[in-house]
């Protein structure tokens, strides 16, 4: 079967998919180079697997109160050895990152401390947890204060002021790895380890918590690796692999861990109760299969900055750069690129595709946000999807993919929306109505 006919019969245009296919040429050693850190983690994980004596009966979940829940405790013993911390807590009970984190923050401050982010704005979702925002049950109503340092114009650490910013009052660092919905540069573990290094020489005993989100098996060591005492992640994102329906994991310091473990479940009980259900089989082989879907992510990642450097948009990361996550940040001009870059992606989605995602109030979120997820688990970030919020300097954040041709048809599918609707001209160039006040000063 001729492959552009089965493209052309999905909407791609023969000319859509022989520049997919240039673009493609250009990309073989970064592609390899992917594979290589690929290799590493899933035999990093094949290890942790075989060390703890997962067995047959590790698979099955329990009910009721949870105890004596086997599988549960050996898959916490698997993410301990992965990330090389004394204790991880991975549960069901864990609804999403917001969640993960939020019960990490709770759990470990207490009235009087203060919470810094040497890293500036966290996400969206976290500022009514922190209070930035107002809302019932924040840590600001707790009487925990919060701190931030910006970054830098050129996305470095501000030392001096991150220096001035830590007191005697502050008791915990929250570094977010990932770039969120900010055009700042997603963070290394080298980088994230030299902050750490810093704050700890310091004061080495305030706690430093790194929100792991979609960077885990980007490289090859993880946060805790170079001196996080905590690290925090959701399992509909990478470490999911696509098959975990739900879930999130706080691994680092037994100590840290534990207190979060009394702060989801109840004091007192901790990690000894919450049933894990039927979801175990799909936390371990998502878990082992994290590897080469979130490999098959960040090679869509920069197949999506490759094409849309070439039609003169701006990228963050840059094709060429160096990743630490599996985002693609594509800034537009106005909301009409984001809205039909993330309208094309819901229609390559293998579930919804029917469906047309529209701008919209969202929990959490300040502004409206759309979101394109025609996923297998409702909002799985790890499967090919893209959102972004509705608001200067209009960047859609484009993440996810379990295997690189789903990716590749869906970028090929937003360029060709994008040339349908007169975005990018048949030369594969941005066409520009205006000038590009929102993203010419972008770092």
């Amino acid at each position: 079967m001729n492959i552009k006919a089965v493209y052309h019969d999905l909407g791609i245009s023969e000319a859509v998919f022989n520049y997919g296919e240039k673009i493609l040429a250009g990309l073989a050693e970064r592609f390899r180079e992917i594979d290589e850190v690929t290799e590493i983690n899933q035999l990093k994980i094949l290890s942790a697997f075989q060390n703890n004596q997962v067995s047959e009966a590790h698979l099955n979940g329990t009910t009721g109160y949870g105890y004596n829940d086997i599988g549960r405790d050996a898959l916490e013993r698997v993410y301990a050895d992965i990330f090389h911390t004394e204790d991880a807590l991975v549960r069901p009970q864990i609804t999403c990152g917001t969640h993960a984190l939020a019960v990490a923050l709770m759990s470990n401050l207490r009235p009087g401390d203060e919470l810094l982010s040497p890293v500036g704005k966290p996400y969206d979702t976290l500022e009514k947890v922190i209070g930035i925002r107002e809302a019932p049950g924040s840590l600001k109503e707790y009487g925990i204060t919060y701190r931030q340092v910006d970054l830098l114009p050129d996305g470095g650490f501000d030392f001096p002021e991150i220096s001035k910013a830590l007191n005697q009052k502050t008791k915990m660092v929250t570094i977010q790895r990932s770039r969120g919905y900010q055009t700042r540069p997603s963070l290394s573990i080298q980088s994230i380890g030299e902050l750490i290094s810093f704050i700890k020489n310091i004061n080495p005993d305030v706690i430093c918590m790194v929100d792991n989100c979609y960077g885990e098996f980007v490289e090859t060591i993880e946060p805790t690796d170079v001196g996080a005492d905590l690290c925090v992640g959701s399992l509909i994102k990478n470490p999911g692999g696509g098959l975990a329906p739900l879930g999130g994991y706080i691994a680092g310091r037994s100590e840290y861990v534990e207190q979060a473990a009394y702060r989801l479940i109840s004091p007192g009980l901790g990690k000894e109760v919450g049933a894990s259900l039927d979801v175990l089989r799909s936390f371990y082989q998502g878990l082992f299969l994290a590897p080469t879907v979130t490999a098959a992510a960040l090679k869509g990642a920069i197949f999506a900055a490759r094409i849309y450097e070439k039609a003169g948009f701006i990228t963050r990361p840059l094709s060429h750069e160096t990743y630490h996550d599996i985002i693609q940040a594509i800034i537009f001009e106005d909301a009409e690129g984001v809205i039909a870059f993330c309208q094309a992606i819901q229609a390559a989605a293998p579930v919804d595709s029917h469906v047309t995602p529209i701008p919209a109030p969202m929990p959490g979120y300040e502004c409206p946000v759309i979101m394109a997820s025609g996923s297998f688990i409702s909002g799985s970030s790890i499967e090919l999807s893209a959102d972004g919020p509705i608001r200067p300097p209009y960047a859609v954040y484009f993440q996810g993919g379990l295997t690189f041709p789903h990716v590749k048809f869906g970028i090929l599918k937003t360029l060709q929306n994008l040339v349908d609707k007169g975005i990018v001209d048949k030369g594969f160039r941005r066409v520009s109505s205006k000038e590009d006040k929102n993203i010419s000063k972008l770092p």
